[in-house]
């Protein structure tokens, strides 16, 4: 299939290009900035450039990975937020619904799960996290409009017959988090591997499993996320005490950890729940937390990526404009 990726030029494109074309697609992408697998430079919210995209390259589906993001927040008016994340995401469904198109598959985020009390720990028990979690109250604009662009997903599925399949993933950036700085980013982020975070690589490769599965799934929502370790009768202990748990499931994780000056959490107050992921598609991602500890206890590259430097191409493109 001629499949639009959005976002080819970014960070998940960059992985999620080349499995689509080894799966046997055609990639075509759209970015605002240049890029290796980027045909069409252009805004997602530029109805224009939407249109001539679906036209010069006959689209037969959409893969929608662009976006304004959390960070995107201290550079950006809401007004663009809104432009990108919800007149762009519309823009690319009625295009898709005028193509007759049957699959649609959206890139949204947990980040819109995650109210104010949650984000502060204002819990007794660490929250598990799955589709049916609500109600939902996004804390920024960045999730105000991602459940937005859900909705009207939702509404061209019901509407219109445009099979949608939208992956609420966890965290998968390479560079460091913008508002926690208390610990290394590779000690953070294998943290985040038992409840909140996944490789890159398993992202996409989730995003072509959902374009393969859309017209059977019809409408769907998944929390994408490397599978828990822990389970909901330890939630109470993990806001506690999360290091006792976690050493209760990986009883060398405290010796590995001491070996690379490394701490493990003191609380944990939030585990997303992929178990329908899992159970509706056979999807689970290849890396979770017992993959850090092996490349620990063998001294192994770490399985995920840390780019403390790494900054978006739509932020460089003016000084590295092919990056």
């Amino acid at each position: 299939m001629r499949i639009l990726l959005t976002g080819s030029s970014g960070w998940l494109g960059r992985f999620l290009a080349p499995r689509l074309r080894a799966a046997g697609h055609v990639a075509i992408g759209l970015d605002v900035a240049p890029g290796a697998n980027t045909q069409v430079v252009g805004s997602v919210a530029d109805r224009a450039v939407v249109e001539r995209a679906f036209t010069d390259y006959g689209i037969e589906a959409v893969v929608h990975a662009a976006a304004l993001h959390k960070p995107d927040i201290a550079r950006y008016q809401v007004s663009a937020f809104i432009d990108v994340n919800v007149t762009g995401t519309l823009n690319l469904l009625e295009a898709a619904v005028a193509a007759s198109h049957d699959r649609f598959v959206f890139t949204s985020t947990t980040s819109l799960i995650i109210s104010d009390s949650i984000h502060r720990g204002e819990v007794r028990a660490a929250v598990w996290l799955d589709e049916n979690f609500g109600p939902l109250a996004p804390r920024n604009i960045y999730g105000i409009t991602k459940l937005a662009a859900e909705g009207l997903c939702r509404l061209h599925f019901l509407e219109h017959g445009l099979n949608c399949v939208i992956l609420r993933a966890g965290r998968f950036f390479p560079e460091e988090d913008d508002t926690r700085r208390e610990l290394p980013g590779p000690n953070l982020k294998a943290n985040e591997f038992l409840n909140r975070r996944l490789t890159v690589e398993d992202s996409a490769d989730a995003h072509v499993m959902a374009l393969d599965r859309a017209p059977a799934l019809g409408f769907e929502i998944f929390i994408l996320s490397a599978p828990t370790p822990f389970d909901r009768s330890e939630a109470e202990e993990l806001q506690r005490s999360a290091a006792d748990v976690i050493a209760r499931h990986f009883p060398d994780s405290p010796m590995l950890y001491a070996r690379r000056g490394w701490q493990l959490p003191r609380r944990i107050g939030r585990v997303y729940d992929v178990r329908r992921i899992e159970r509706l598609t056979g999807f689970r991602c290849a890396t979770d937390f017992g993959r850090v500890l092996d490349a620990l206890r063998t001294d192994r590259k770490l399985p995920f990526i840390d780019e403390p430097g790494y900054q978006s191409p739509k932020e460089t493109r003016i000084k590295c404009p092919t990056r």
